[in-house]
């Protein structure tokens, strides 16, 4: 847990002093001011081309510590956020609770809003999800930033501090166990949205049913929970309220695979399987909370895909919401079933302007991109620039396949519109994303593979590993760059 003090002065020694330095610092003004010795400051600034280091720490008179953090010429806003998370690592690694950033005396960490970014990766790299812990061991940092201008920097940090409230957010949801994270609890969660002037709209299943929404429904068949559809609406421009933004999310609360069940090893990991759902709502959090002046929908399916004695069989066939019929030859391949209505609702009721839906949709988009990128495929080349290059400044990758329709004709069914999965074999991630184009009739839209970078066993850039959140801030800078 990172507390943030904000100053205006002070006279007092407050705590460990952070020093931020760069090619052009005086290190006879640091020694001065903080008894440094000059010499192993050189040395150790010399050595961190080869340590990689960018940490020094050394030992005050008065029993603290000076810290110093060396930066590197030409600087990315992402690499300012992973400085952040790796001072935070340090200060994890050293034990160090309390931190003083006196910015009066290092003027240049305030201009282009360094220091918002720098704390930014430093609050996400904080993230600890032990809820369930009997023993809670949560660490608390206090970080106080001293500046003649912290109100700027306070002004400039409130839309930092709601991307990571929506960040977290995804990340508690995806994070929670399925047995304590249902459909129902999902929307009893949901439905708090409305508290910060969201419009939560909840579909239940008499709803679905009559609104012929099956396809969504015949994946929830298998389990006593009930299924649902609900509605996020936050209407930041009442000016003009035509045309939405909308971002639609696979919510598979858990997924066994259904009749076409999925091996025992690793099949906890499928609590993981609504995290497209997580990251929708964690976005209309942000946007909400940070007051973003846009019009923004956000439209979830929550289903639970288990094997029980109603359960949706292979070889079925189901009517969609749109009217077209889905031969299920594999309950494993429910997502895009669960997205098919939803997107179909969205186009329809909302006639938004664009329409990106993210999933956990494919073990295949791992095999192709790993952890590195989310599989990005769109029916608009505008749209697919836009979110690659918001992406790239968040490092928050994205990368483009191909649709063609020579991938459409291997979704084709024998009798009915459309099957849910390719039975030829290979190009999986995108035979699913073919599936889903099937859906959309003619807004531009932009399907998210996240199924590699939802969570990750490994604590790398931001992320202190597990539930990632990705996705929350890849769209709000996609929002800020061209929609606000």
């Amino acid at each position: 847990m990172i507390k943030i003090n904000y100053l205006n002065s002070s006279n007092k020694n407050l705590g460990n002093n952070v020093i931020f330095i760069d090619s052009n610092t005086d290190y006879k003004k640091l020694n001065h001011k903080y008894s440094f010795s000059k010499k192993l400051i050189l040395n150790d600034v010399k050595s961190k081309k080869i340590s990689k280091q960018n940490i020094f720490v050394y030992p005050q008179k008065n029993g603290e510590y000076g810290i110093l953090i060396y930066l590197e010429n030409n600087l990315l806003n992402s690499d300012i956020e992973n400085l952040g998370a790796n001072f935070y690592n340090f200060l994890k690694i050293q034990n160090i609770q309390n931190i003083v950033l006196n910015l009066d005396k290092q003027n240049f960490v305030i201009k282009n809003r360094f220091i918002n970014f720098f704390i930014h990766g430093l609050k996400l790299k904080s993230y600890e999800f032990n809820l369930y812990k009997s023993k809670s061991n949560k660490r608390k940092i206090e970080v106080k930033i001293i500046s003649s201008e912290i109100l700027k920097i306070i002004k400039d940090n409130k839309k930092f501090e709601a991307i990571e409230l929506g960040t977290n957010f995804a990340r508690d949801l995806v994070s929670e166990p399925p047995n304590v994270l249902y459909p129902k609890e999902y929307v009893n969660r949901l439905n708090k949205l409305k508290k910060i002037g969201v419009k939560v709209k909840v579909y239940n299943e008499a709803k679905l049913k009559k609104m012929g929404m099956n396809s969504l429904l015949g994946v929830g068949r298998g389990s006593y929970k009930e299924s649902f559809l609900v509605t996020l609406e936050w209407y930041g421009n009442k000016k003009n309220i035509k045309s939405p933004l909308s971002f639609v999310g696979k919510g598979v609360c858990f997924d066994t695979g259904g009749i076409s069940l999925k091996p025992a090893k690793f099949m906890e990991e499928m609590k993981y399987d609504m995290a497209g759902s997580a990251v929708v709502a964690g976005l209309i959090q942000s946007l909400a909370i940070r007051k973003a002046k846009v019009n923004a929908i956000g439209v979830v399916g929550l289903v639970e895909n288990m094997p029980g004695g109603n359960a949706q069989r292979p070889g079925d066939i189901v009517k969609a919401y749109n009217g077209k019929t889905i031969e299920v030859l594999n309950t494993d391949a429910e997502g895009r079933l669960v997205l098919a209505d939803a997107l179909s609702f969205t186009e329809k009721k909302y006639n938004p302007k664009l329409i990106i839906d993210l999933a956990t949709l494919t073990g295949a988009i791992i095999v192709a991109l790993g952890e590195e990128y989310a599989g990005l495929f769109s029916n608009n080349d505008e749209l697919s620039k836009k979110l690659f290059e918001a992406g790239e400044k968040v490092n928050e990758k994205v990368w483009r396949l191909p649709l063609h329709k020579n991938y459409d004709k291997l979704m084709d069914s024998a009798i009915a519109d459309i099957q849910n999965i390719n039975y030829s074999g290979g190009a999986g991630s995108i035979t699913a994303a073919q599936f889903l184009q099937r859906f959309i009739e003619k807004t531009p839209w932009a399907h998210l593979d996240i199924a590699g970078m939802a969570f990750s066993k490994k604590a790398a850039n931001l992320n202190p590993g597990g539930a990632t959140g990705f996705g929350v801030r890849l769209l709000n800078q996609l929002i800020e760059d061209h929609y606000e």
